[in-house]
């Protein structure tokens, strides 16, 4: 992955193009991610994730899939914080990406069997069972109705998981270590769980069909088969309990739960020291990044915008005058477009103001509360900002305006 970045890089300066590996370089068009795909498989090369021929290879499917679900449901939170960065934000959400609040997608004929699974009838016979629930019917239909919902963040699609939501810019590698974990310290507690039920006399197949039915009963808030752009889903999430964690300052909280240091800890991953030190980098990360976009439009408002709107301005009141007197020609359209365009500039003044105001307001805040501020109180007024500025593009004149506009970059240059 960083070797095709790289490549890519120097092949587009060879070429005389600039690679952008932003999430969202345009506003309204797709942003750009990486598909994560991630399985399992044993010391022989086997899939785990890979339906088998038989019931018995189909309950071991299961009980891996079910372990999955549960590593996700409890660090939920954590995957969200592995991909958390400035450009993500701007993606995550919108209409071409998973939203910002982690779920799983199965597909409606997974579903179903978890959920028979799930409302089923006590377990005597553990073969019967798996006949009855469908679990021999798995290979037919699991390839065949997945990969169908593009709002989910992390989708089964037929022999594997897409973890949907890693940006472009990003390592892939610290988002598959969090998956790695969380679903490492689910198998383990689903193993120690199997193994004491086994000791204590319960047959194999009998007891791993139960631990499914108590898997696909406690995961089931973290399964979502609908929209996950929708409104309604923002709300369902929150009645589930899963984490809505909005921005990057948000999400990077989830390094300090006690659910994600018992997991780097127990798993010898990162110690409480490092993880706190990672936290730490990738606020700072968050913040330098904030900073040079403040100070880019800053420079792009102060030395090109708002000049080129006033001498724009200028020019217009002057012709306006000179075409009444000169011709005689009715100069209320000309009026109307210089107070149009004056209205703008007041307005663009007054958000630059704004934003500002709302930066230096959290200049002298520590690291994580100004980076909260930066993402709650600074970007909003950016957003404001930059709208003023778009309004601008098509109302001055070609000639005055100093830089590439929205419809060249995207069709001329």
């Amino acid at each position: 992955n960083h070797l095709t970045m790289e490549v890519m890089k120097k092949v587009a300066e060879r070429h005389n193009f600039a690679l952008l590996l932003h999430e969202k370089p345009f506003a309204g068009i797709n942003g750009s991610g990486k598909h994560n795909n991630w399985s399992m498989s044993t010391d022989t090369g086997e899939n785990l994730l890979e339906p088998g021929a038989t019931p018995h290879q189909n309950l071991r499917f299961l009980v891996v899939l079910t372990a999955i679900l549960k590593g996700v449901l409890k660090h939920n939170g954590l995957l969200r914080a592995s991909i958390a960065s400035t450009g993500n934000d701007h993606r995550l959400g919108a209409n071409e990406a998973p939203p910002a609040i982690m779920s799983v997608f199965l597909g409606d004929q997974l579903s179903m069997i978890l959920n028979k699974i799930k409302s089923g009838e006590a377990i005597e016979n553990a073969e019967k069972a798996m006949i009855n629930l469908g679990v021999s019917k798995i290979p037919a239909v699991a390839r065949d109705n997945t990969d169908r919902n593009r709002t989910s963040p992390f989708a089964f699609t037929g022999n594997k998981f897409e973890f949907r939501a890693v940006g472009s810019s990003a390592s892939s590698s610290f988002p598959v270590t969090c998956i790695n974990a969380a679903v490492a310290e689910a198998m383990s507690e689903v193993s120690a769980q199997l193994d004491a039920k086994i000791k204590g006399g319960a047959d194999r197949e009998k007891a791993i069909l139960e631990i499914v039915r108590e898997l696909a009963t406690s995961t089931e808030s973290i399964r979502f088969e609908g929209n996950g752009y929708g409104p309604e889903w923002i709300v369902e999430a929150e009645k589930r309990g899963l984490s809505h964690l909005r921005n990057t300052p948000e999400a990077l909280t989830a390094f300090a739960f006690p659910s994600t240091k018992a997991l780097f800890a127990e798993l010898g991953i990162l110690s409480d020291a490092e993880l706190q030190s990672r936290h730490h980098v990738n606020v700072e990360r968050y913040l330098k990044k904030i900073d040079i976009e403040i100070d880019t439009m800053r420079s792009l408002v102060d030395s090109y915008v708002s000049p080129a709107v006033s001498l724009y301005l200028s020019d217009m009141a002057n012709a306006a005058a000179n075409l009444a007197k000169i011709t005689g020609v009715d100069k209320s359209s000309t009026e109307n477009a210089v107070k149009k365009c004056a209205d703008l500039l007041r307005e663009l003044n007054e958000k630059r103001t704004a934003m500002e105001t709302a930066y230096q307001a959290s200049a002298n805040a520590a690291d994580e509360p100004r980076a909260t501020a930066l993402a709650e109180k600074v970007l909003p007024a950016m957003l404001n900002l930059r709208d003023v500025c778009d309004k601008l593009e098509v109302v001055v004149g070609n000639g005055y305006w100093p830089l590439p506009k929205y419809r060249e970059m995207l069709f001329t240059y």
